[in-house]
Formats: structure tokens, C-alpha cells, sequence
């Protein structure tokens, strides 16, 4: 059977994370970089910091997730990157990371919309999953209700306009820390 390996790369907001994906469905490495603690003074995230941060952590995580899969780049058969929805300076510093890696390397790159990766991730845990299912988003700035009707097609059901249900949680688990 063939295998297809994909290096995965994200920093759609505050954090900066790589990782190596066999099938689909099989995590081989993950690698995360927080910057909860940059932030914390400022009480939320500053897009240009965050920005910065990527920029400065992008390319080492990359390769450690590699070196954790003890994969080398040659055997990747493609790049994945988070390309929407994010802060703007953050998602740069992934496309501009990725398509470079892809183009140097000679690999297909695929863009993932942000809000569909989560719903894939899923995948990685639930080994049987498999659509139509219903999936709830509740992550940051983004709450949505989804009707996954293949691994390709989704419709939207509903979703948040402004602060979403993760930021309320943020908000009121900040709120119990002081008490």
C-alpha cells in the first residue's frame, strides 16, 4: 500500500506547531511552540508579537517534527499550511514559510482552511470516524456548528459572529485565577 507522508504547519494565531502525518490519519510527530507567556503581560495576544514569534520559531519546528518522525524533507510527498481564517501577520509567516519549503523542495503544497483542520483533526483521534457527522468548532475566535457530509464537503450550520464560546472560556477561567 502507499503511504502518504505530510509535514503540517500552523500559526494561524499564538501558537507556532509543525507535524508529520502519515494517511491521514496516523500523527507521527507534533511539535508546538506556545507563546502564552509573551502575551500573558498584555492579557491577550498581540498580533505583531505573535508574528514575530513564528518568524523566529518556523523553521526549527519544522525540522524537529521531521526529526522526531526521523523523516527527512526528500521523504515528505507534500506541505500542508493553515492559509485562513487567523490574524493576518501570523498566517504570512506560515504561507511564506511553507511555500518557500514546497518550492525549494520541489513538493505539492495544500492550503488548509483553518476551521476545516480542526474539524480534521478529529481523524488523528477518532480512528473509526468517518462522515456524514455533525462537528462543533470551539476554538478562540471561532465558534461553529458544522455538518460534515464527506471528507471534502461541509456546510456551515451556524457560527459566531464576534467572541466566540472559547474566548467566553478564556475570559471566565481568567476571571476564577484572581479570585
Amino acid at each position: 500500500s502507499i503511504v502518504m507522508l505530510i509535514l503540517g504547519i500552523e500559526s494561524s494565531c499564538d501558537e507556532t506547531a509543525a507535524a508529520v502525518v502519515e494517511d491521514g490519519r496516523k500523527l507521527i510527530s507534533s511539535v508546538v511552540a506556545s507563546q502564552i507567556d509573551i502575551h500573558a503581560v498584555y492579557g491577550g495576544v498581540v498580533p505583531e508579537i505573535a508574528s514575530r514569534a513564528h518568524t523566529e520559531a518556523i523553521s526549527s519546528l519544522a525540522y524537529s517534527a521531521l526529526d522526531d518522525a526521523k523523516l527527512t524533507l526528500d521523504q515528505i510527498d507534500a506541505i500542508a499550511v493553515t492559509n485562513r481564517p487567523g490574524l493576518i501577520g501570523a498566517l504570512l509567516v506560515g504561507v511564506s514559510f511553507a511555500k518557500s519549503l514546497a518550492f525549494a523542495s520541489s513538493k505539492p503544497l495544500i492550503a488548509v482552511e483553518h476551521i476545516r483542520g480542526h474539524v480534521a483533526a478529529n481523524y488523528l483521534s477518532s480512528q473509526d470516524l468517518k462522515p456524514p457527522f455533525l462537528a462543533l468548532v470551539v476554538s478562540g475566535g471561532h465558534t461553529s456548528l458544522i455538518d460534515v457530509k464527506s471528507y471534502t464537503e461541509y456546510n456551515v450550520i451556524g457560527r459566531t459572529r464576534d467572541d466566540a464560546a472559547g474566548e467566553a472560556f478564556d475570559k471566565v477561567g481568567l476571571s476564577l485565577i484572581h479570585i
